[in-house]
Formats: C-alpha cells, structure tokens, sequence
C-alpha cells in the first residue's frame, strides 16, 4: 500500500503509516497536472487545505481508496466524484477543536482592550494611552450562534472570565442549555441582548449573510462582531457600514468571504481586528489532525474498521447490500422533516417497520439524523459525528421496530416531537432506485422524494389546488406531479407538488393568499 501525503502534513502521520506497513511517500503541494499524473500510483492520499483533490484528479486515481483531510473541512475534495468511484473521504472533526476555541477568545479580549491598535502604535515609537480606553468582558453578555464543539468550548471559557452566554443553536435543547450553564435564546432576541456575538457555524445557504444590514440593525448600539467560523456568514460591506455608522464598536475576524481578503474597506477600518485564517493554526492542532487522519487511513487499508468517514458508514458488507438502497430515502426523510419542523426540535422518533428489522438499522438512523441536521450544519454534519451533534444539542433520538407493516414490506417511519407540535413522515422502497414517500401527517398517498416540493394543507373544497396550479403557471413553473393525501370527503387534505424549479418567495406569497390553503411550506430534496 502506498500513500501519498501532500501539504506539509506533520511528519507524525508519515511515522504513523510507516509503522503500519504502509509506504509513505511525502510531497510537497503539487500542481493540478503534476498530481493527475502522479496519483495513479496510490492507494491513498493525504492533503491539508492546499491541494484541491477534485473530480479530474479523482478520475485519474486508478488505485485510490481512501482521500484524508487533515482537518475538519472537505471542502477541497470533492465527495460526489470520490463516492461514485467508491473512494472513502476521511477528515478529522475534533482535532483544531480547542485550538480554534482558543484564537476566538484571543480574538474577544484583544478587541475588547483595543490590543492590535496599541501595539502598532508603541511599535512605531509613540505612547498614546488615551486613544485605547477599551471595555471588561465581566458582566457583558456574549452571544454564541451555534453551540457544537466549537461554540460549546468558547462558552465554558468565557463563562469563566465572567460572561453570561446567550446560546442562539436550532438543535440545542433546553435541558442540554441547562446543563451547559447558558441561555437559549432566539436569534433575534441574542441579536438585541448580546454585547459580543461570535458565530460558530459552518457556511449554509441558511447561515450565508447571517448577520446582514438588517440584523445587524437589531443589534444593541456598541456590540462587538467576532467570526473565527467561516466568510460569508457575516456581509463585509454591511459589517463596514456599520462601524462607519458607529453602531458597531469594532469586528475581529479571521475568516473572510474571499481569501485573502478583498474588501479593504473593512480590513483597514481601525476598529478591526485582522488574522488570515489561524483558528487552526497552532502547532498543536496540525499535529492532532494529522495523527486522526493517519490513524484511520491506516484502519481502511488495512481493512480493519474506521471511524471519521464523511462519505460513507461503516458497515459490514453483507448488512451493506441490503441496507444501501435504503440509505437515500433515510437521509431524505430526515431532510423532509427537518424543513416541515417549526420550533425548536427536542425528539426524532424513527420506526422501522418489515423485513428490515432483522438488521442492525443504526446505519438508517444515522443517516436520518445526517439528513436532520444537514440543512443547518452541512458541512460540519456526517455519517460519523451526526449522533454526535445531535447529542451535543441535546436532541433526543429513539428507535423502534414493528416486524410487520400492514400495507408494505419495508417503511422508515420518522417523528418530530418540537415546542410547538409534532410532524411525521414515512417513505419506503419498492424496487432498484424506486424510492416512494407515502406519509405525511398521517396521509397517505406516494411521491417520488426529489426534487422541489410544495407541501400545503388546505380544506378539501373545489378549486383550491386550481388556484394553486393558475399562480405556478402564470409564474412560468411547472408541475411535474400532484398528489393529495385525504381522510374524509370535505375535511382537511394534503397536496404534494412536484415542480421544475425553486419556487420564488413573492409567488409561494400568492399562494400563501389562497382561502383554504394552511401554511404551504417548500422543501427541496
């Protein structure tokens, strides 16, 4: 076996995989054409953030198996290519935790005392204490957007320096806040109360302009904005006009929407403190991730079980076989009812119903909860840690199995309890690639889960799903497929629309406006 370890991964990974067996052969970050010409020879490659492992590389690696990242983004690896070649994604999720944890502390303190700005000007030779009055992090509320490992660490830190935390996290339950000694709050509501916001989320389209001109709005007179996270998450020229304004006291960012960064503005403004990526940059951290990715690379070539894969879950071959066609509509159902959910989620139940019960389903599950959490940590989320983000948040997740099923062979059934009701959905698999949803909130028909949805309840009256049809048309989109799930004549009803594109916010308005239609939600699967 041979691997190929690129980006000045730490020597201890090439230690690791040598004492394993296995050569190791170290390069530098090579040129897309020279690693296209070089990879063929493989087994397994091991890359940092340099090295972009895309599908034309992927497409020459004859022998590859496993790609590690050493680290906790894969962003430079592109998993479709690498899972449709049966190639396994490794990364490693906790090793730059607390090293991130850390700069964004440092981050906090050197913009509440102003110390960037007053060590270059003692370094340019003058004293000037007045200019760098700065405030006490004692008694100030810091709010924390996303509590995974990240945002948890930070605030059992600050907590200690006196902050109250203010925890604003869809998944985090109020028992696990309890627990952690911190506030769940609304975003809006941390948006108003918090004096420092850092965001610890990876970059969604949910979580993309996240703090914006009109949150940034919300926020008290004076906050401060750190973002040690991703770029994008806050909009630098809305950042910028803020300070300007005087609204916001100052920013300390590590992270940019391009990097290095291009908006000068921002950067050069004298309330911002500036550092070109370092949340994982201490000698620590690329030691840890190095030793992770390695340690699991070697588990994989040497087909001994392994954990961290971001691709695919670790399953025994022959459960594999039965279990795989099963895995998207798992992950579907989880994505399904995650984005009919209002609330806070506080309990996924997931019953199996069939013959799958004669198998160990964890792996199902896992991908529910993947599926679950998906839209809000995208990223951050897969087959390994879901559990685990899932139990940070507090989330609770049971599993039930019912041998038979009185109108199909197999059916995944999943419910999700919130603080403000319960939905459910069901979905099941008839033959190779025939995926069906057949339940949602106890009606029944069959959809193909793919695609743009419109899910709408609405009073089994005349005219009402014609309605719907005239605003889609006249908005030039198209439906695919229609179904309606009914229990009575003249009662309640649910309509299923397939359509050919995303649904624009003024046309689901319209539709929203029709008499008898009940809170039309669109989902994407």
């Amino acid at each position: 076996m041979k691997v190929l370890v690129l980006d000045n991964v730490s020597e201890k990974a090439v230690a690791i995989l040598r004492a394993q067996g296995i050569t190791a052969e170290v390069s530098p970050t090579l040129p897309e054409d020279e690693l296209v010409a070089k990879i063929p020879d493989y087994d397994g490659v091991i890359v940092r953030s340099q090295t972009k492992v895309n599908a034309r590389v992927i497409e020459a690696a004859t022998n590859l198996k496993v790609i590690g990242r050493a680290g906790v983004g894969v962003d430079n690896v592109d998993l479709e290519a690498a899972t449709n070649k049966g190639v396994i994604v490794l990364n490693a999720p906790d090793g730059n935790t607390i090293s991130t944890a850390e700069h964004t502390i440092g981050m906090i303190m050197a913009l509440a005392r102003k110390i960037p700005q007053a060590h270059s000007t003692i370094k340019a030779g003058q004293w000037d204490r007045k200019s760098f009055t700065g405030v006490e992090v004692n008694g100030k509320n810091l709010g924390i957007v996303g509590m995974g490992r990240i945002g948890t660490e930070v605030a059992k830190r600050m907590q200690a320096m006196g902050m109250t935390i203010l925890a604003f996290d869809p998944f985090l339950t109020e028992e696990r806040a309890t627990k952690l000694g911190v506030r769940l709050v609304t975003l809006s509501e941390l948006l108003t109360e918090s004096d420092f916001i850092t965001v610890h989320t990876p970059l969604t389209k949910e979580t993309k302009g996240l703090l914006n001109a009109e949150t940034l709005k919300q926020t008290k007179a004076g906050v401060r904005i750190i973002n040690c996270a991703r770029g994008g998450i806050v909009e630098e020229e809305a950042l910028a006009d803020a300070i300007e304004a005087g609204h916001v006291a100052g920013a300390a960012l590590d992270v940019y929407t391009a990097e290095p960064p291009t908006n000068e503005r921002l950067i050069n403004l004298p309330q911002v403190v500036a550092t070109p990526h370092l949340g994982a940059s201490t000698a620590e951290a690329q030691v840890n991730v190095a030793i992770d990715v390695a340690e699991e690379m070697a588990k994989v070539l040497k087909d001994e079980p392994f954990k961290n894969a971001v691709n695919v879950p670790s399953v025994r071959p022959e459960v594999m076989k039965i279990l795989s066609p099963y895995f998207p509509l798992a992950e579907k159902l989880g994505s399904l009812i995650s984005q009919l959910t209002i609330g806070r989620l506080q309990r996924v139940e997931i019953e199996y119903s069939g013959e799958l019960t004669d198998y160990d389903l964890s792996p199902l599950t896992t991908l529910v909860v993947e599926g679950l959490l998906k839209l809000v940590l995208n990223g951050e989320v897969n087959l390994v840690n879901a559990r685990v983000l899932a139990k940070q948040r507090g989330l609770k997740i049971s599993e039930r199995k019912e041998p038979t099923d009185q109108d199909y062979n197999n059916k995944i059934r999943v419910k999700a309890l919130s603080d403000q009701g319960e939905h459910a959905v069901a979905g099941t698999f008839f033959r190779q690639n025939d995926q069906r949803m057949v339940e949602i909130d106890g009606y029944h028909f069959e959809v193909v889960p793919d695609g743009h949805l419109l899910i709408a309840s609405h009073k089994d009256e005349p005219g009402i799903i014609g309605q719907v049809g005239t605003i889609l048309g006249a908005a030039g989109i198209n439906i695919a497929y229609m179904q309606v799930g009914r229990k009575e004549a003249g009662g309640l009803a649910i309509m299923v629309l397939t359509v050919d594109q995303e649904i624009p916010a003024p046309v689901l308005d319209q539709i929203k406006e029709v008499k008898g239609i009940d809170q039309p939600v669109q989902v994407f699967l």
